[in-house]
């Protein structure tokens, strides 16, 4: 049932690498990778291991299987450029976390955007505050075909996109829009990875840029706070005051795109590539 759903944008020599969030996919990044190509990036929106299907097709993989599937798409990007940035959603920023922490020398800035290790946004049900307790509950067995229903606003302000994205949802076209509820299994994997990288953010050294609602519905600035006193880097942090969970599509994405360029931009100015000699007299003599 998956569908193939990834996007690449070819651009300069400076690589930025998307990832979506559980249960999401690589269109919810569409709107970032098409600014970023703008600015001169090449850009490579990747489709995590068990997106784009139905529920059966998620809850055959794990975090492992998504953190895979990211490090497989560093490789394939990293071969395209001299720079390589990777920025995510939601759980795709705590994958973006994770890639810099095994690959530190791979990694050379991170774009985390709306972060959630944490489900306690205003909107999040009184029982999603309680995600941290899946893993034990489902080891034990329990609530292994349980779902967890996306719930109003669906993590978007901009009631037009809104609209679209959550009539595609619920139509069944998970290839656009992704799937209309978390099945518990998959969430408590996504706690494991939560737990995994918040016990080893201090040995990012990738500078962040953290771009974060400040009405965020599903991940409160709690998230944004974790980052800012975990990594051991530099952070650059972007507070949206007219979003929602879904800064990459709302009403706002286009001030998220605009700082995530410039912060890019920036590194790989201050990071210049030394080319060898032979090659530098070369391009000199051209």
């Amino acid at each position: 049932m998956i569908k193939p759903s990834e996007f690449y944008l070819r651009g300069g020599r400076a690589g930025v690498l998307l990832i979506h969030g559980l249960t999401g996919t690589p269109t919810e990044m569409r709107f970032v990778g098409n600014g970023l190509n703008r600015a001169g990036f090449t850009v490579l929106g990747m489709q995590l291991a068990g997106h784009c299907g139905d529920e059966s097709d998620l809850l055959a993989t794990g975090w492992r299987d998504w953190v895979a599937s990211v490090s497989a798409a560093a490789d394939r990007l990293r071969e395209q450029v001299d720079h390589l940035f990777v920025a995510g959603l939601s759980m795709g920023a705590v994958l973006a976390l994770k890639l810099a922490i095994d690959r530190p020398r791979d990694v050379d800035g991170l774009g985390l955007y709306g972060t959630t290790f944490f489900h306690d946004g205003w909107a999040t049900p009184a029982v999603g505050r309680l995600a941290f307790l899946l893993p034990l509950i489902t080891s034990l067995g329990f609530g292994r075909d349980r779902v967890s229903e996306e719930v109003e606003p669906y993590g978007i302000k901009d009631e037009r996109i809104r609209n679209r994205i959550v009539g595609a949802m619920l139509s069944g076209d998970s290839q656009a829009a992704g799937l209309a509820g978390f099945p518990w299994p998959s969430l408590a994997e996504f706690q494991r990875l939560s737990l995994h990288v918040r016990n080893r953010i201090g040995r990012v050294r990738a500078p962040c840029f953290v771009a974060h609602s400040s009405n965020d519905d599903v991940a409160s600035l709690r998230n944004v706070r974790a980052v800012e006193r975990g990594v051991s880097a530099p952070v650059e942090t972007l507070l949206l005051d007219n979003s929602y969970h879904m800064v990459t599509v709302d009403q706002e994405r286009g001030k998220l795109i605009e700082r995530s360029a410039a912060f890019f931009q920036r590194v790989v100015e201050q990071n210049p590539i030394e080319l060898p000699q032979g090659a530098a007299v070369a391009t000199a003599i051209d």
